[in-house]
């Protein structure tokens, strides 16, 4: 589906992806894994084309896989730190602060690759609200792609996976809620390579409705 074709989805909860869906953190993101990118000796833009929406240590396994995984982990807390103390240019999706109150009082959650910590800050420099239930990158064992954080944010809130719709922004986000067996909205113009069920430009082109009986009706497009 294309950006400007409006569809009429029904769920019983909605899962977030945090960067690239609800914040623009593509600044950041950019500044901390070129410099990555650099000291490692790789393309810069091959390493872009990896990183987002996984965390940190399973796109380095992605670019380096003979590197042992446990300095991709310390290396990985390393880069968490960096982009934790650096939120110049972090800013909000257009429309994400009105999306996120439509959803006062219906089941939602904040499934991200990010650690409390960043996620904490990012929402915050952003102007937005944390959601109650959050799975962060402490919550999982596997990232996304894994569908894993996407099926404890539904367990969370004690949704069958098949009633949530996912929001992402990435290929390894939207590939983890298809694998949860989730429907997935496409927010932006990473998502539309890899053929969401919906497709928006921003969280402008989403309402939310309380359809009473524990459903939510989503007007995407």
């Amino acid at each position: 589906m294309t950006a400007t074709t409006v569809s009429v989805l029904t769920a019983r909860a909605l899962l977030l992806d945090m960067d690239g869906t609800l914040v623009n953190s593509d600044a950041v993101v950019e500044r901390c894994w070129r410099r990555w990118a650099e000291r490692q000796g790789l393309d810069g833009d091959e390493v872009m084309k990896v990183v987002h929406g996984r965390q940190g240590y399973a796109s380095m396994a992605v670019l380096l896989p003979d590197r042992p995984m446990a300095q991709n982990h310390a290396d990985n807390a390393r880069m968490l730190a960096e982009e934790t103390a650096d939120m110049d240019g972090v800013v909000a999706v257009p429309g994400a602060e009105a999306f996120l109150a439509s959803l006062a009082g219906l089941p939602h959650a904040l499934v991200t690759s990010a650690d409390v910590g960043l996620s904490t800050a990012r929402m915050a420099a952003a102007g937005l609200g944390l959601p109650d239930v959050r799975i962060t990158a402490e919550s999982v064992g596997a990232s996304k792609p894994d569908p894993e954080g996407f099926l404890k944010g539904a367990a969370e809130l004690g949704i069958a996976p098949e009633d949530c719709v996912v929001f992402e922004d990435s290929g390894a986000g939207i590939t983890a809620g298809r694998s949860a067996g989730m429907r997935v909205v496409g927010v932006g113009p990473r998502a539309g390579v890899h053929q969401p069920d919906v497709l928006v430009r921003d969280l402008r082109q989403v309402r939310v409705e309380d359809a009473g009986g524990g459903l939510i009706r989503l007007h995407v497009g």
